[in-house]
């Protein structure tokens, strides 16, 4: 297994893992496929890595630009990531984050925001200072990792991707 970018014949099959991935998280809206899908179309997609296990895609995760209050400030938001079920719990997930980490530090980024489990994303670096809001969302579930600069504090806005799922949630 290696990590690659992903290439324009992945997108099938990124879609297919990313849904069956999320199928039975309890958390999960159903549309972590079609925003990954949107991101590209709208050229959100800045970073997209899979894990590629002799041909088939074991992992995925992709990475956006995301603003703080109101102002893109080269910090980038990591997610959906996703890891086809039966390969859970191996690392790749893990693997992702770390090159995606490397790839967004040599871009020249500030950092990285994600919305996600605090008991998991802990384990790879990711923090919570409490000043980051997105919505209503509490607060915990909102981490973070600098690369530098100082630790990000404001309102969070994703790309139209997410803002558009997040609103669907909401109604």
């Amino acid at each position: 297994m290696y990590i690659r970018e992903e290439t324009s014949a992945d997108a099938d099959a990124i879609h297919i893992l990313t849904q069956k991935a999320f199928a039975p998280m309890p958390y999960s809206s159903g549309n972590e496929g079609p925003i990954i899908d949107q991101l590209r179309r709208d050229g959100d997609l800045v970073l997209s890595l899979v894990m590629d296990d002799d041909g088939s895609i074991a992992g995925h995760v992709a990475f956006s630009k995301i603003k703080i209050d109101g102002k893109w400030d080269k910090w980038y938001c990591l997610g959906p990531i996703s890891v086809t079920p039966d390969k859970q719990s191996q690392g790749i997930g893990k693997a992702l984050v770390g090159e995606g980490m490397r790839r967004l530090r040599a871009l020249g980024a500030n950092g990285c925001i994600l919305i996600g489990n605090p008991a998991y994303y802990d384990r790879l670096g990711f923090k919570c200072n409490g000043q980051l809001r997105y919505g209503g969302l509490d607060a915990s579930l909102i981490q973070y990792m600098t690369f530098q600069g100082p630790a990000p504090k404001g309102a969070l806005t994703h790309a139209d991707a997410f803002e558009q799922a997040f609103k669907e949630m909401s109604a």
